[in-house]
């Protein structure tokens, strides 16, 4: 059921929590502008729209590009003469940062605060952590300490430890505490008050929650209703939880290519009730093809415009997209090659044993021989590539034997020779062109 973004649901203390606007300047904005224009409760009381706090973040944006606030009602008045939606005109739309809520303050300070607490996480010491988290959100609003502090915080520590300059407890650490602190902002959200509601989870085995939690906050924040799940949510579990809930809208997200797979065929499910799919991650920013392949409305690349992404479907739920489906030649490869997985597996451990352990032959045997299945339920095995690129990046920071790999994606080759048949023509062509390369 479409949702009314211009009836009246937030009372002044919210809008305050929401823009980051002084109350007084709400006031006087009202009064001098008449823009926004709030119901009034029959004690006097205002209540505003989701539109009115849209409306006033984006006056509170054309400020922050030097215009003056009479100049930005001005415009917005322009807008609207013409026939435009300032919200949605491409060259005025509200900055990501203050699109998710999170206001407008940037600058040194919160730099120098992430930068605090990244140096707190890399020497495990909590207390600082915290106290640089307290910090920064004494002086800026939840959405923008998530999106700068932890968010950004987050991805140093990744990058450090990709590099080989933390070790995996750091980053481990670094998460636990961002978690947390998600979950603790999630706890003291207000309690929603509006009608729809949603479901945000992670398919099976999708271990990466920072995002959905995120974005779970963000919602909450805006008074939605919403019930989540968390990571490796178990496909056949999906219709107890549907049934239970009722939801408008469920939203699910994915960071890697196998777990995207399991992200369509969790979608399929949902869609196939009649319930409406959204979805994410950084998978799909990274290989944008894969979005025709889901059956559900893609959110966008960035995690500051999925809220008002998630707006947009509430109030206009858009039709099912047709997803995409891999060519029969690769249907039957996936086929094929899972049936003969064990035999390839067992191959190749037995000609690299020799040059690695045997807990890590089987860990990326694994890993391995699910990206391939992935990229042949999405009919491209060209998507392997970015993850042989990334391994082939680890092994060059952490000065690994560089030939390791090689040597893996040889014995995969010649085991895959060996063992598919015709049906798994497109594993073994792809695989000669790999070893061919020198990857």
């Amino acid at each position: 059921m479409p949702i009314d973004d211009r009836r009246g649901s937030f009372n002044l203390k919210a809008v305050v929590r929401e823009t980051g606007l002084k109350p007084d300047t709400l006031r006087a904005w009202e009064r001098r502008y008449r823009l926004p224009r709030p119901e009034r409760t029959a004690g006097g009381h205002r209540l505003y729209s989701q539109r009115d706090i849209d409306c006033l973040r984006w006056l509170a944006a054309r400020q922050t590009e030097g215009l003056s606030i009479s100049r930005a009602v001005e415009l917005w008045r322009k807008l609207e003469a013409d026939g435009l939606d300032p919200l949605d005109a491409p060259h005025y739309a509200i900055p990501e940062s203050a699109a998710a809520g999170g206001g407008l303050a940037s600058g040194e300070a919160i730099v120098d605060l992430r930068d605090d607490w990244v140096r707190a996480c890399a020497a495990l010491d909590e207390r600082k952590a915290e106290l640089a988290l307290n910090q920064a959100l004494a002086l800026y609003p939840p959405e923008t300490v998530c999106f700068e502090v932890l968010r950004e915080g987050l991805a140093q520590i990744g990058q450090g430890w990709y590099r080989g300059e933390l070790s995996a407890q750091q980053e481990h650490f670094a998460s636990a505490l961002a978690l947390r602190r998600l979950e603790a902002l999630l706890l003291a959200a207000a309690p929603p008050t509006r009608r729809s509601r949603l479901i945000v989870a992670c398919p099976p085995e999708e271990q990466h929650t920072f995002a959905p939690l995120l974005l779970t906050l963000l919602l909450r924040r805006r008074s939605l209703e919403v019930t989540y799940l968390g990571a490796d949510v178990p496909l056949e579990r999906m219709a107890e939880v549907l049934d239970t809930v009722k939801p408008h809208l469920v939203i699910l997200t994915a960071q890697r290519l196998q777990t995207a797979a399991g992200l369509r065929a969790m979608a399929s499910e949902i869609s196939g009730r009649g319930v409406a799919v959204a979805f994410g991650g950084r998978v799909f920013a990274e290989s944008p093809g894969l979005v025709e392949h889901i059956p559900g409305q893609y959110l966008g690349d960035r995690l500051e415009q999925a809220t008002q992404a998630v707006e947009r479907l509430l109030s206009a739920p858009a039709p099912r997209p047709e997803a995409r489906s891999a060519p029969p030649a690769y249907r039957r490869a996936l086929a094929h090659l899972r049936s003969r997985r064990p035999q390839i597996d067992a191959e190749v451990w037995a000609a690299t044993e020799s040059r690695m352990e045997s807990s890590s032959i089987v860990g990326v045997n694994e890993y391995f021989g699910r990206d391939i299945l992935a990229a042949l339920e999405f009919g491209d095995l060209g998507l392997l590539r970015r993850e042989i690129s990334w391994v082939e990046g680890l092994i060059a920071h952490r000065k690994l034997p560089a030939g390791q790999l090689p040597a893996y994606l040889q014995a995969y080759r010649d085991a895959a020779r060996r063992h598919l048949e015709e049906a798994g023509q497109p594993v073994v062509e792809w695989l000669d062109r790999i070893v061919a390369n020198g990857s």
